[in-house]
C-alpha cells in the first residue's frame, strides 16, 4: 500500500511541477486548488526556508504578506490564477522584518527570469 501511495505522490508532484512556473515549488508549497466558475485558482504558500543571505542570523517566521493574484497560462481552456502568499521573517537581533530578495533567487536558481521579475514587481 505504501508503494502505491508513494508512486501516486511522485506522479502528482511531477504533474504539478509541469503545470506551474519552473522553480516555483523550490520556494512554495501547493496548499490547495479550487475550481470555480471563472477557472482554476492554485494557492501557493512560501516555504519557511529563510533567505540564505540571513544564514548567520536568527530569524523567526512572522506569517505572510497579503496574498497576491497572478494570471497564469490557461490549462485546458480554463483561466488559471496563482494565489501566492509570500512569507516574512523577523530578524531577532534587530526586530526588523524581511522577505526573500527575488533578485538573488533569480540569479542563483532555475527560476525563470520572467517569474522572478514578476515576484519582484509585486513588492
Amino acid at each position: 500500500m505504501d508503494k502505491i501511495l508513494n508512486a501516486l505522490q511522485e506522479s502528482y508532484q511531477a504533474l504539478v511541477r509541469f503545470l506551474l512556473p519552473e522553480g516555483i515549488l523550490d520556494y512554495f508549497e501547493l496548499s490547495k486548488i479550487v475550481e470555480g466558475l471563472t477557472g482554476l485558482n492554485i494557492y501557493l504558500e512560501e516555504k519557511n526556508l529563510p533567505p540564505t543571505e540571513y544564514n548567520d542570523q536568527k530569524l523567526e517566521s512572522k506569517g505572510f504578506l497579503p496574498e497576491v493574484y497572478i494570471q497564469d497560462f490557461p490549462i485546458r481552456n480554463q483561466k488559471v490564477t496563482l494565489c501566492i502568499k509570500r512569507r516574512r521573517w523577523e530578524v531577532k537581533a534587530t526586530g526588523g522584518i524581511i522577505s526573500r530578495d527575488w533578485n538573488l533567487v533569480q540569479q542563483g536558481t532555475r527560476m525563470t527570469k520572467e517569474f522572478a521579475d514578476f515576484l519582484k514587481a509585486m513588492y
